[in-house]
């Protein structure tokens, strides 16, 4: 019997057991390993060089996608994990690459540990497919029309005009949009990169603004802002992040 080499890769703790506890009922599965952020997850790779990985796409330090750029080949085979993501299972789909889709139950997580036992022993050419995968992601990130936000059993796309401001905490981010608030995972940083800079501008560490959302500008200390947006919110705009003061400026 071979023994299919596993590696898990999730930042929460109730997912990463579940998956480890579906894993545990297989006797053709070793689990090698195990990381709860991108950085433990690239060395555990590099180290163990697993058959499968089932990786998380959102984690807070950086993504399932960075932790796959870091990889060199030859290649595992991939799993994705992943809360709703539009544009990220389109890639998943037109690309043949497995997904789970959170919150999953243990008859999807048999189906595609199957097709994955059956992918990884064969000779196919995933470091290209993957390639065209991480091509897809990236450009469907910059691009995106709008944002899917999943609030208990329910889904919402928020277009960016909609949006007013947006505030990380920890490992999330809330989207203030329309007076209402909405809780993705992610990172700001990557949040930025997805937002159009002639709408959205950072202003400091932990938020991001829609040019059009605000109301006016207070001058503070040390050269500072204080940004008033229509809704009322205040939020203050700090020295590190003034570099497009003037053009911005222009626009208000």
């Amino acid at each position: 019997m071979t023994v299919l080499r596993v590696f898990v890769v999730d930042d929460e703790a109730p997912a990463r057991r579940k998956l480890l506890r579906f894993l545990a009922a297989d006797p053709e599965v070793e689990v090698i390993g195990e990381a709860v952020n991108g950085q433990e997850a690239v060395e555990g790779i590099r180290r163990t060089r697993p058959d499968l990985v089932l990786l998380d796409v959102q984690m807070p330090d950086f993504d399932g996608f960075e932790v796959l750029r870091q990889l060199s080949p030859p290649l595992p085979r991939i799993v994705f994990v992943t809360a709703f993501d539009q544009y990220a299972i389109q890639a998943f789909d037109v690309h043949a690459f497995g997904y789970l889709l959170k919150p999953f139950d243990q008859p999807r997580f048999r189906k595609v540990l199957d097709d994955a036992k059956l992918q990884a022993r064969a000779d196919d050419n995933s470091a290209e497919a993957l390639r065209k995968l991480l091509a897809d992601v990236d450009r469907s990130q910059r691009t995106a029309s709008r944002l899917v936000v999943q609030q208990g059993e329910r889904t919402y796309f928020v277009a960016p005009g909609e949006i007013d401001w947006i505030e990380s905490e920890r490992n999330y981010l809330l989207i203030h949009a329309g007076g209402k608030s909405y809780t993705i995972r992610g990172t700001l940083d990557a949040m930025e990169e997805r937002l159009d800079p002639a709408e959205f501008v950072r202003i400091n560490r932990s938020a991001i603004v829609r040019l059009d959302s605000v109301r006016e500008l207070q001058k503070w200390f040390h050269g500072e802002y204080k940004v008033v947006l229509k809704s009322g919110a205040g939020l203050m705009w700090t020295r590190r992040y003034l570099g497009r003061q003037a053009e911005i400026l222009q626009k208000l």
